[in-house]
């Protein structure tokens, strides 16, 4: 088993690294590129998939905290996989609820999942574009308590947030 999940760190920082390289193409201008980036996360997303079926959420105490923050990417960015995404939050709050992953993470994952099915976020993590430089949240359900919220978890209030974003 100690190779095996010595095996699944490397495999799980390797997905991540691919995935930043490829990142640039989601939101290219070039039909290839946004394939090729759909090619690999669904293909990152069902291998995340089965890697939850055999292990559970990996959590740091498994795999490495770096492990561990890759497959939280992987989940994230399987947008057009809610079965994975809905599952990988699922377990990720059993791990949180045990001390064992970030609240952070899951209030991340927590709103992108909720996007993708087309429901209001809760800490306004999910920027849905730009309007006169500055970026816009997707909907949020209570917008007045959002940086109370986002504190909970640890995240910055989001104008703080934004400005990481903000156009010249």
């Amino acid at each position: 088993m100690t190779h095996d999940v010595a095996a699944l760190a490397v495999e799980l920082t390797d997905m991540a690294a691919a995935d930043h390289r490829s990142s640039v193409g989601a939101n290219s201008d070039d039909p290839a590129e946004q394939l090729a980036w759909r090619r690999l996360t669904a293909r990152h997303g069902d291998r995340l998939g089965e890697i939850m079926d055999e292990y559970g959420w990996p959590t740091a105490a498994l795999v490495g905290e770096e492990a561990a923050r890759a497959a939280w990417l992987i989940a994230q960015h399987a947008d057009r996989q809610l079965d994975v995404q809905r599952r990988a939050l699922q377990l990720m709050q059993q791990a949180v609820s045990a001390g064992a992953a970030g609240r952070r993470e899951l209030a991340f994952l927590r709103d992108r999942t909720m996007v993708n099915e087309g429901r209001k976020q809760v800490y306004g993590t999910q920027i849905a574009g730009v309007k006169d430089g500055a970026p816009v949240p997707w909907p949020c359900e209570e917008p007045e308590r959002m940086d109370e919220l986002r504190a909970q978890v640890g995240i910055e209030p989001f104008d703080e947030y934004v400005a990481k974003f903000a156009m010249p």
